[in-house]
């Protein structure tokens, strides 16, 4: 056993197809009172250990991406360093928990002497808590994990990924747009990955008019780790000196 502090890392392989099995049966569709009801309580207390094990006093900045970049690939190190400059200027790093991006992002913190802070998921294969948390939570659920990864950043930083991630930084942007979180910083990094999602959304998005002109300003892209972190750091005093701020 390491000396990370972990909540609801006992899962089990059985206890592993129980959760898939009931999360299935749960989307397939209608069920009966009984089991809905059992279904919500079970989501409730999954919520409950979040709130209670990520409740963080200071500011966080979430990173997203794969967990498949190997530890001697360009965008692990850009992870790494972002990691880095996030602890030295005083942010709790957040990721996914797993390897890839989200174990640089965090081994970057904790080499800093930051915060570093993982949301596991529990799955059948890829994803197991990487070696560098200062604690972890495992969830059995990606929405209650999304929720979690959301609520407790002040700014989110993208790098490189696949449909998990797509998935994330979409919502996030969703949550943004509609006003349902406020404007905190989405920074892309890696801009030759993205250029041609934002030559998708000017070609098809915008020109079918689905997006605003203005929501192509919720994000930002750069390759610099200094600039991301400067970026996130003027949000921050921004929304502290804004109005109605003492």
């Amino acid at each position: 056993m390491d000396e990370r502090r972990g909540v609801g890392q006992e899962a089990a392989p059985r206890f592993l197809e129980t959760t898939v099995a009931l999360e299935k049966k749960f989307l397939r569709g209608r069920q009966n009172r009984a089991e809905e009801l059992e279904s919500a309580v079970r989501y409730f207390l999954e919520f409950l250990r979040g709130f209670e094990s990520l409740d963080v006093a200071g500011p966080a900045v979430t990173v997203f991406g794969s967990a498949r970049f190997p530890e001697d690939g360009r965008y692990y190190h850009l992870a790494r360093e972002v990691g880095r400059r996030l602890a030295e200027a005083g942010y709790a790093v957040i990721t996914g928990g797993g390897p890839g991006i989200m174990e640089a992002a965090n081994r970057g913190a904790k080499e800093a002497g930051g915060l570093s802070i993982g949301c596991n998921i529990t799955l059948r294969k890829e994803q197991k808590a990487n070696e560098y948390l200062d604690y972890f939570v495992q969830f059995d659920h990606f929405f209650v994990r999304k929720v979690m990864l959301v609520k407790y950043s002040s700014a989110f930083v993208v790098l490189p990924g696949g449909f998990g991630t797509l998935d994330e930084v979409f919502e996030t942007l969703t949550l943004i747009q509609t006003n349902t979180i406020e404007h905190f910083p989405v920074i892309l990094m890696g801009s030759g990955f993205w250029s041609r999602m934002i030559q998708f959304f000017e070609e098809s998005l915008l020109a079918e008019r689905t997006i605003d002109p203005e929501d192509t300003h919720l994000f930002h892209i750069t390759d610099s780790p200094q600039e991301a972190v400067g970026l996130i750091v003027q949000s921050d005093q921004e929304l502290t000196e804004g109005p109605g701020c003492q």
